[in-house]
């Protein structure tokens, strides 16, 4: 005995697809559309930049110093922070390397002390600096 399926269409009539409508695909392809109109809606305007020209500045340009970058340097030759505490010479570097060296190189104090020895305002700066950090230890007492 076979066994037969049975269907519930007619036998001249085609079975109904399983894929999606006519609608769903319709309402899908609208709302994509209303979606791209309104990214394109709410872009932002663009800028219009002009590089800058490649040739060398004019002679009238003033030139511009370099920006004071703080450094890490953790020693220094000569008797500089002889006599200090562990925490007074922390304090003192980290002021050394983060203060700028009034000379005008647009260094640190540190940085100006270990490259231009010579150099007054960086001396008289890490002088100024390590007798501010040795009083501060005095008030704390």
């Amino acid at each position: 005995m076979d066994f037969m399926p049975v269907s519930s269409t007619p036998p001249g009539k085609p079975t109904p697809g399983r894929g999606p409508t006519r609608g769903a695909v319709a309402t899908v392809v609208l709302t994509l559309g209303l979606l791209a109109a309104l990214v394109w809606a709410l872009r932002p305007p663009r800028v219009d930049y002009t590089p800058a020209p490649l040739g060398p500045p004019p002679a009238d340009c003033p030139k511009l110093a370099r920006p004071f970058v703080p450094t890490n340097i953790t020693g220094f030759p000569g008797p500089i922070l002889v006599g200090l505490t562990p925490e007074q010479k922390m304090r003192a570097l980290y002021r050394l390397n983060m203060e700028p060296c009034t000379c005008g190189c647009n260094s640190s104090v540190a940085y100006c002390l270990i490259t231009n020895p010579h150099c007054e305002a960086s001396r008289k700066l890490a002088e100024q600096i390590i007798a501010a950090v040795k009083s501060e230890q005095a008030r704390r007492r």
